[in-house]
């Protein structure tokens, strides 16, 4: 009985600690990236570049303990693919999978705070050399660029908002 009121009394204590929660992260598609979809790459894909960044920083944050009880807002300002996609290589009979180039991505955003203070995050990167891109997929780079986003985000690298 002892053991019980001592455990019961170890939870409410506990219970008055707060827990902080982790950033939530939205993506979005930006205006002239999504004209590009839509014309060019397909919708579909956008849709998947959105989910893959959107996880790679929820996940990066998460690890990292990084932003908590933040919100984390983020638009793909634009997207290169390393290789056709599959609405391009529909619409143009003569392409390939064989064919490939570099890629990238660019990112824009803010990070706002539990406060309220609003960070502005910024981030592009593509590749320049195109020995890299005979491999890779069609997105490769793109998520690249994710990646190394995420990752300086959970650093709270302040070069995010001057690139």
């Amino acid at each position: 009985m002892r053991i019980l009121a001592i455990t019961a009394a170890a939870l409410l204590a506990s219970g008055s600690v707060a827990i902080a929660a982790p950033a939530t992260v939205s993506v979005t598609i930006g205006p002239e990236l999504q004209k590009k979809a839509e014309k060019t790459y397909g919708v579909r894909e956008t849709a998947l570049l959105a989910d893959e960044l959107r996880k790679d920083v929820e996940r990066a944050l998460a690890q990292s303990g990084a932003h908590e009880d933040a919100r984390v807002e983020l638009v793909i300002t634009d997207a290169v693919p390393n290789r056709p996609t599959f609405k391009q290589l529909g619409d143009k009979p003569g392409l390939s999978m064989d064919s490939f180039g570099v890629g990238g991505a660019a990112i824009e955003g803010r990070i706002i705070a539990a406060d309220g203070s609003v960070t502005p995050v910024k981030y592009r990167w593509y590749e320049t050399d195109i020995r890299q891109a005979y491999g890779d997929w069609v997105w490769s780079d793109a998520l690249v660029t994710f990646d190394r986003f995420a990752s300086r985000l959970a650093r709270n690298d302040v070069r995010l908002a001057r690139n």
